[in-house]
């Protein structure tokens, strides 16, 4: 698989293959997508600065959906047991941001 545009030359993939799961994953079509992915948005939301799904995506050229799962995942111990936490961007309106602090399991995204 070729690598993406907007993926950093020195992305840090994990050391160990993460353990990636469900009905309908398959290592051989899943893997090297998913570890990709998976670490373009660690890379990116490490510094624990808030964005919204929109701006994630626009940085990293992942899908928002994707991104979501990805932030799901980084809050599992196996994922690096990240705090993902949200908040809405403003009072008024439906558009969430995120962001990613070091350590801690079960916060709330």
């Amino acid at each position: 698989m070729g690598q993406n545009p907007s993926e950093p030359s020195g992305a840090t993939l994990p050391t160990t293959a993460p353990r990636f799961d469900g009905p309908v994953y398959d290592p051989a079509l899943d893997d090297d997508r998913l570890r990709r992915q998976l670490g373009r948005v660690s890379n990116l939301m490490r510094d624990g600065r808030w964005r919204t799904l929109y701006e994630i995506a626009e940085t990293t050229g992942d899908p928002q959906t994707s991104i979501s799962a990805q932030i799901r995942h980084l809050r599992k111990p196996r994922f690096g047991g990240y705090i993902a936490e949200k908040r809405r961007r403003t009072t008024q309106g439906g558009t969430w941001e995120y962001r990613l602090l070091a350590g801690g399991y079960g916060a709330r995204a």
